[in-house]
């Protein structure tokens, strides 16, 4: 089966760096959901069953992890020594914060607008480009090293994280909307 003591990239035959080969991930995800796919071992002893289903649910892990920019840039921060707690890492960026603050207005008043729909499109549309310019700077942080890069990736990390939680949030507003009509 599988050596549970390497990491997500080494498990795909991947160097660990953040930018990753999206469609090669996937191929060998497919590759190794085949070795170590439950189904395969369906009359194999029960340590084998159990030891397959420990290996399909790391494989799947590992892919969750390493084909998700958030995801995989925490990864990386923990295999660099770096963990993200809220106790250690604060968010130093007032413009960022402030920005943070009229995007949730602008969410909370799409209801209120006649056009919301189209006011809805926009917001996710500044949002979703919000969120590319922090993976375009988590791919430099992340691919450079020094404390300094590691810090700046850690504070690209947490922006990431209030843009992927408010665009949640305006996709569950926009299935709100589709519901309505």
């Amino acid at each position: 089966m599988l050596d549970f003591s390497r990491s997500y990239f080494e498990l795909f035959g991947m160097s660990a760096g953040f930018l990753v080969d999206i469609p090669e991930l996937a191929r060998r995800y497919r590759e190794l959901q085949k070795v170590v796919h439950p189904d395969r071992f369906a009359a194999a002893g029960q340590a084998t069953q159990r030891l397959s289903l420990q290996s399909a649910t790391l494989v799947n892990e590992a892919y969750d992890t390493l084909k998700d920019p958030l995801k995989r840039a925490q990864y990386l921060l923990r295999l660099r020594g770096v963990e993200l707690d809220a106790q250690h890492h604060t968010l130093n960026d007032p413009d960022f914060l402030m920005q943070q603050m009229a995007l949730r207005e602008a969410l909370a008043e799409v209801l209120q607008a006649t056009d919301a729909r189209a006011r809805l499109d926009a917001l996710m549309q500044d949002i979703g480009n919000l969120i590319e310019t922090q993976v375009a700077r988590l791919a430099v942080q992340l691919e450079e090293s020094g404390a300094e890069q590691l810090e700046a990736a850690v504070q690209s990390v947490q922006k990431m994280q209030f843009l992927n939680k408010l665009h949640a949030e305006a996709e569950a507003l926009e299935a709100d909307l589709e519901d309505a009509c």
